[in-house]
């Protein structure tokens, strides 16, 4: 059974920092992070594809600033956040599991969702 558990959200003020965690269980392959701002549809935040290839994938909203990674012993994923900005308020999610032929930015894609970490950024 995968089950996906996400930490570390808060608030923090513009141009601060935060790192997401998701403890993973059950589950080796393709992660990824989407958030969702109320009233907004979930948008995809970063991804990567773990076991050999270990890709990454990015939006452009998040390049430069935000990192995604895995331990060694890839059970948790995490998202490094620098240079907060209030429009990256949102409910952070982690995904697992992508259907084939999937694509990394389509939430309804995966397969395993966490129940998310909120993040506040303000101004």
């Amino acid at each position: 059974q995968v089950q996906l558990v996400e930490s570390g959200g808060g608030s923090v003020q513009a141009g601060g920092s935060l790192r997401l965690s998701c403890v993973v269980s059950g589950y080796t392959g393709f992660l990824g992070w989407f958030r969702q701002a109320p009233g907004k549809e979930r948008e995809a935040v970063a991804a990567i594809r773990t076991r050999i290839y270990r890709n990454l994938y990015y939006a452009d909203s998040v390049k430069g600033r935000f990192t995604i990674s895995q331990d060694n012993a890839q059970n948790t994923l995490y998202l490094q956040m620098v240079s907060l900005k209030p429009e990256d308020t949102a409910m952070y999610y982690c995904a697992a599991d992508l259907v084939a032929n999937g694509l990394w930015y389509i939430p309804h894609h995966y397969k395993y969702w966490g129940q998310g970490t909120q993040v506040t950024v303000s101004s």
